[in-house]
């Protein structure tokens, strides 16, 4: 069956299904769930049957493809992303008029609730780092190369960059490398071995915003720059369902780099009782960005060092 999309809230067939009689589609009828309508409204299903699984809170054919997905909540019961398909759908349940998206990419699901979400939500994208729309700060080139990443200037704001190297990643012999760069000649630069047997990219990204994070524990705002969206999604987001779940994936098995997560947890739940502002904004990596190429050159030397 062809999916139904949707329009001003109403579901259509493909032109192509045979056009049932009056009386057939009379005594076919049945009433959709009213949370359903609504949320057809701001959302496509493959079938009646998905869209009102999803009010229902259950998963639907379209999330068993196993692609990962970011369900961005802009109006509802608790904004925010998810990536557990159960979770956005306890967000909007029962929620009226909801707005939300399925995007394939967290950058364009933050897009999203920047233009679509209300105070809540704003509100939600500040604590998780992201600075909300209407923000009006100057804006500067981080590099003199044409293409250089714009950032805010933000004079009251302690701006550090992160990164993680690992040579021969993924292979026996692998050595990582933990790199922060808060500025040229800056004492606190952090270039050294990542610590522990596993000796992954993933590993070194997240010790190195763990090291910002112990440097800057008396700066009152601070935004971390890095280039991996891993890092920031389980800073800022998936932790959530990791921590409700025992730290357990939806399969049952153990969350990867848990420990590194948890510290990064702990360091900002810190600055959030103090009244600090922790901001997260991604870059990408091996560009023109000086302060991104700097914490590389940092974190490959200090995958080097023995």
């Amino acid at each position: 069956m062809p999916p139904i999309t949707t329009k001003k809230g109403q579901a259509s067939q493909s032109s192509a299904q045979p056009t049932p009689t009056t009386a057939t589609k009379t005594s076919k009828k049945r009433k959709m769930d009213p949370n359903a309508q609504k949320i057809l409204r701001h959302k496509s299903f493959t079938s009646r049957e998905d869209a009102e699984a999803f009010v229902a809170g259950k998963k639907t054919s379209a999330a068993a493809d196993g692609e990962e997905k970011f369900y961005a909540v802009a109006v509802g019961r608790e904004p925010g992303i998810y990536a557990d398909w159960d979770e956005a759908a306890l967000a909007i349940k029962g929620w009226k008029a909801p707005k939300y998206k399925k995007f394939m990419a967290r950058d364009d699901a933050v897009e999203f609730i920047r233009a679509y979400g209300n105070e809540e939500a704003q509100a939600w994208l500040l604590k998780e780092g992201v600075e909300p729309p209407n923000k009006k700060a100057k804006k500067t080139k981080t590099s003199n190369e044409p293409g250089g990443d714009i950032i805010e200037d933000e004079p009251d704001v302690l701006r550090i960059f992160t990164d993680g190297s690992s040579l021969a990643n993924g292979r026996a012999g692998a050595t990582a490398g933990v790199g922060v760069f808060f500025g040229e000649g800056d004492e606190r630069n952090v270039s050294e071995r990542l610590g522990g047997e596993i000796q992954t990219n993933q590993r070194a990204e997240l010790t190195a915003v763990v090291r910002a994070l112990e440097l800057s524990k008396r700066q009152p705002k601070i935004r971390i720059f890095t280039d991996s969206k891993y890092t920031i999604d389980c800073s800022t987001n998936w932790y959530r369902s990791w921590e409700k779940n025992d730290w357990k994936k939806s399969n049952g098995d153990d969350v990867l780099n848990q420990d590194l997560v948890r510290q990064i947890r702990a360091l900002i739940d810190k600055r959030d009782k103090a009244g600090y502002k922790t901001l997260f904004q991604w870059v990408k990596g091996h560009n023109t960005n000086a302060g991104n190429i700097a914490a590389d050159k940092l974190a490959v030397a200090g995958a080097r060092k023995r």
